[in-house]
Order: C-alpha cells, then structure tokens, then sequence
C-alpha cells in the first residue's frame, strides 16, 4: 500500500485546486451546490492525474534508474510491477472520467474535459515532453484544463483574465522547474530529460523573468478592470498585487539563490513564506470579495 500511494502521488494533488478557482473568482463559493460540484471535480482530477503519474512512471523507468533520486520511484526501484502499474492507471481514469457523470449538471462536458487532460498527458509522457518549450506548454494547458473542468462544473463562465493568469503562472513555474534540470545537468554532465540540452541557465533566466513579469501585468490589468471591480464591487482590488509580487519574488529567489525549484509542490508544502504570502493572498481577496456578502 506504501508503494502504491508513492505511486500515485497524492501530494501532488494540491496543484488540483485549480479546479476551485473559477467558484472563488466567480464569487461562487458561498453557494452549497456549486462548492460540492467544485470538490467532486476536485477529486476526479485528482484520480485522472494520478492515473497519468502511473503512466509516466512505466514509460520513464529505464531512465529513472539511471536518476539518484527517482531511482527509488517504485517502478523504477521494482516496488511496483509495470503490469500492476498499468492495472492502477486505468483503475484510476475510468474513476476519475466517471466521477463527473454523477454531478446533476454538466456531468458530459466535465467529464470531456477530464478525458481531454488525460489523452493529452498520455502524448506528454510518451512524445511532447520531448521537446523543448512545448513541454512547459503543455503542462501549463493542463491546469487551464483544470479551471476549465471547475468552470464546467459549476456552469461559471472562465474569463480570459483567469485563463491568462493560470497559463502565465504555471508557465512561470514550469521554467523554474526545468531551471533545476539545468542545474543538474551542469552539475553532472548528464541531462536528467533528454530535452533539457535545449535548455541553458541563460534561456530559462530570461524566460523566468518574462513570464513573472507577463503575469503581474496580466494581474494588475485584471484588478484595474472596470467589469471586474464591478461584478465584485470591489475598487481596491489592486491592493493585491502586491501579494502577487512578493509570492513571484520569493519563487524567484528560491529557483535562484537557494536553487529549490525543482518540485514546486514541495516548495508550497514546506517554505512558510510562501505558504504566508499566499494565505494572506487569499485572506485579503476573500475579505473584498465575499465580506460584504457575509454581513448581509
């Protein structure tokens, strides 16, 4: 049972909460119906991408073993069989497409959605990730799939201010991910992807920077619009920014001083800044956004 959740990684279902955006920016989350359709999409994404690690897994255990430490991954470490491995994956998608046919309303286009993700990281494993740039493109369309299927769900509208900014920013993260690979590759001589020599620490400085900067702009021209200060009634909005700024700040600082940003969902789970940037992130949006309603 240890092997198996090492397998499926439940850790990494924190990057899942994309799903609940579209209900906490679409001013939703108040309401009982639309927040049990967001939790069940929450946890059939969490079972589709799980599905995907087992998959990901099988196809990369002959380079793991050649990794120090995805070595002891339990494919590549023979913890796991490949055969059972396969068996958990499609266990996995079948509950994880179906859960969303349960919901009352927009059951099928959930659960399109869900499938859409899962056809396009089966590519990701077995060819795209291959490729240099395309490969932290289509991990940043993975989680606007994400918001799509937490928009479906609760039949809320995504804007394209929450479509640029959830693109943006994981694309922001998936360059400082790759920028570890960098780092090990320069360290060791071998490449941990084999996509990685089209990467230098020159290219993914740049590109860091460009895709932080994009999306503070992409962030303050979203609190400085007119629709959206509004539907929220909210005109100090942008106060927020400057959460957003120090959060990108310290991810900076941790990918390049500290050279931690090889697992951003380690980084969220153990740098307490960050955890506090974010909280008061949210608290802050919170209060703007839903405190009026919850004095009525």
């Amino acid at each position: 049972m240890k092997n198996i959740l090492r397998l499926i990684r439940p850790k990494q279902w924190i990057k899942n909460f994309f799903v609940l955006l579209p209900l906490f920016f679409g001013g939703a989350l108040l309401q009982a119906g639309a927040l049990a359709a967001s939790l069940l999409t929450f946890v059939a994404f969490s079972l589709t991408a799980s599905s995907i690690y087992c998959f990901n897994d099988i196809i990369d255990a002959p380079a793991d073993r050649r990794h120090p430490v995805k070595c002891h991954r339990p494919i590549a470490s023979g913890a796991v069989s490949p055969k059972a491995g396969y068996l958990m994956m499609t266990v996995l998608a079948v509950a994880g497409i179906g859960l969303p046919l349960l919901l009352p309303q927009h059951g099928l286009s959930t659960a399109a959605v869900l499938a859409v993700y899962f056809v396009l990281n089966l590519l990701y494993c077995r060819w795209l990730k291959l490729h240099a740039i395309i490969d932290v493109c289509v991990i940043a369309t993975g989680f606007v799939l994400r918001i799509a299927a937490g928009g479906e769900a609760t039949g809320i509208e995504l804007s394209q201010w929450i479509v640029l900014m959830t693109f943006l920013l994981t694309l922001f993260l998936s360059f400082a991910k790759r920028r570890d690979d960098v780092l090990r590759m320069n360290a060791t001589g071998e490449a941990p992807r084999k996509n990685t020599i089209r990467y230098n620490l020159t290219f993914i400085n740049q590109a860091i920077t460009i895709t932080a900067s994009v999306t503070l702009v992409c962030y303050i021209m979203y609190t400085v619009s007119p629709e959206v200060q509004s539907h929220f009634n909210a005109p100090h909005l942008y106060l927020t920014t400057v959460f957003v700024l120090l959060g990108l700040l310290r991810y900076i600082q941790l990918a390049v001083v500290d050279q931690k940003s090889g697992d951003p969902t380690k980084v969220m789970l153990r740098d307490r800044l960050t955890q506090a940037i974010v909280m008061l992130w949210g608290l802050t949006f919170f209060i703007m956004i839903y405190g009026k309603r919850l004095l009525l």
